[in-house]
């Protein structure tokens, strides 16, 4: 990916709201799955990791990215952002 294109993706996850938090139990199968599932359906999501959580984020984000084969786009604080191209029916237009 990019810098243009990273650059891009920030951009549009600026006004997201976390659509998965985090706790204290981390990183489960279960968080992994609905992870792979929200990507699945809007491609660009930004994940919360709440307070109770004692991981890193840039850890835990590195994970996911691996677990879901998506990239990821930034950790600032404890927020992430990951991005995986649809296979079909891509909504979002990366620059080239």
């Amino acid at each position: 990916m990019t810098s243009k294109q990273r650059a891009y993706l920030k951009g549009l996850a600026m006004t997201m709201d976390p659509v998965i938090n985090i706790g204290k139990s981390s990183l489960t199968p279960e968080v992994t799955e609905a992870v792979s599932e929200a990507l699945e359906k809007r491609e660009l999501i930004k994940v919360s990791v709440l307070k109770n959580c004692i991981d890193d984020p840039k850890e835990i984000a590195r994970a996911l990215g691996e677990r879901t084969r998506s990239e990821v786009v930034q950790v600032i604080g404890k927020k992430i952002v990951l991005f995986k191209k649809a296979k079909k029916d891509s909504k979002i237009e990366l620059p080239s």
